[in-house]
């Protein structure tokens, strides 16, 4: 009786035009993977900062600056984490372009490591995404499609990776799966690592604004996992359904417009937003969430985007609540990206006169709270 063989083509967009089986793919691969993995050897840790708050408040607030990574922003650890996975896969193969769905600083950093291993990259995006952030994507080699219509990115993306025998590679789909969540130095294990030695070495709170979903779903898993007591927030923009979806457990809610904080806040609610593993959300008005940014800004001297914004008012609200319950201990939020990504958008006046956004109460709610402890915000 006779047998019948198949070598390993395809994946998840793939034409079968790769042999797995092939030396030469297989020492490509390798290299790859290796190539990667040097690079987060090559990265040392980013810093956890200290937002100064009034010693006999008794509590410390943090930001966890992802500012300082390669690429300069939160998502250098995604999208190590999707190439990795994309390549153990072998959904991503030589000579074939990468292509992804996103509004800036994903793309940024996937165009980096595609350009690491030797394949091409598409980023399809909004018309409205910053000039800095469609410069820093060409710098690293990448190529910038755009759309007029942010809701068009994932069939686009689809239909390009269709066309060009690509890979999609769906950062709002696999960011909750290709991160390791129990550890392995992602960036929850890293943030207990660094409050080892503080006053509140758990903190009773972590901030995790979500794009994809997948920041907050590993450190709210990484913090199940490890049996701590710290809760999750995850703050929401305007015109993002993420809020109105877990407050009402909705699958399949959505919003008809697009978010004016770049890289946060989603029209339809993304399968690696995890729902179930937070403690708590909050819905942020945008003139909020420039008017904290701006506060960072003076305060600590460090200009963000916008999505530190939406973290940080989130905080400062939290850190309120537990002055005016009494309660001491440690709050931890995020330093996305630079501000410079941003000159254009949340520190200029003529664009916030341009989206009808009064951020003046905000701002003085802020300083309000920081003299004398009282959160009206």
């Amino acid at each position: 009786m006779g047998t019948s063989e198949k070598r390993a083509t395809g994946g998840a967009t793939a034409t079968g035009d790769v042999d797995r089986t092939d030396p030469d793919y297989r020492a490509w691969l390798k290299d790859a993977v290796r190539k990667v993995q040097a690079d987060a050897n090559r990265s040392a840790d980013t810093h956890l900062l200290r937002f100064p708050l009034p010693e006999d408040w008794g509590i410390d607030l943090y930001l966890k600056d992802e500012s300082t990574h390669p690429t300069g922003s939160l998502k250098h650890r995604l999208a190590r984490s999707l190439f990795l996975y994309g390549l153990c896969n072998g959904w991503i193969r030589p000579g074939k372009p990468v292509i992804e769905a996103s509004s800036g600083s994903t793309a940024v950093s996937e165009a980096y490591f595609a350009k690491l291993i030797g394949v091409p990259f598409v980023a399809v995006m909004p018309l409205t995404t910053s000039a800095e952030k469609i410069r820093l994507i060409e710098f690293h080699g990448g190529q910038c499609h755009f759309v007029d219509d942010s809701r068009r990115m994932y069939e686009e993306s689809s239909a390009l990776a269709e066309r060009t025998g690509g890979h999609y590679m769906d950062q709002f789909t696999y960011a909750e799966r290709a991160t390791d969540w129990r550890g392995n130095n992602n960036i929850a294990e890293s943030i207990y690592q660094q409050l080892r030695l503080e006053r509140y070495p758990e903190p009773a709170w972590i901030v995790a604004t979500a794009g994809t979903g997948g920041t907050s779903a590993t450190i709210a898993r990484y913090v199940h996992y490890m049996q701590y007591d710290t809760l999750i927030c995850v703050p929401d923009p305007d015109n993002s359904c993420f809020f109105d979806g877990w407050t009402r457990g909705d699958p399949g809610a959505t919003s008809d417009r697009g978010s004016r904080i770049e890289g946060i806040g989603r029209p339809r609610m993304e399968p690696s937003f995890v729902p179930g593993a937070i403690d708590r959300m909050m819905k942020v008005p945008d003139a909020a969430s420039v008017a904290a940014v701006r506060a960072l800004d003076t305060v600590v001297g460090r200009k963000a985007g916008g999505s530190t914004g939406t973290g940080l008012w989130s905080a400062l609200k939290i850190v309120g609540e537990m002055l005016a319950e009494g309660r001491r201990g440690s709050v931890v939020t995020l330093l996305c990206d630079p501000g410079d990504r941003y000159l254009d958008k949340y520190y200029s006046d003529a664009w916030l006169a341009e989206q009808g956004l009064d951020i003046a109460p905000y701002t003085a709610a802020i300083e309000r709270f920081l003299a004398t402890g009282e959160w009206t915000g």
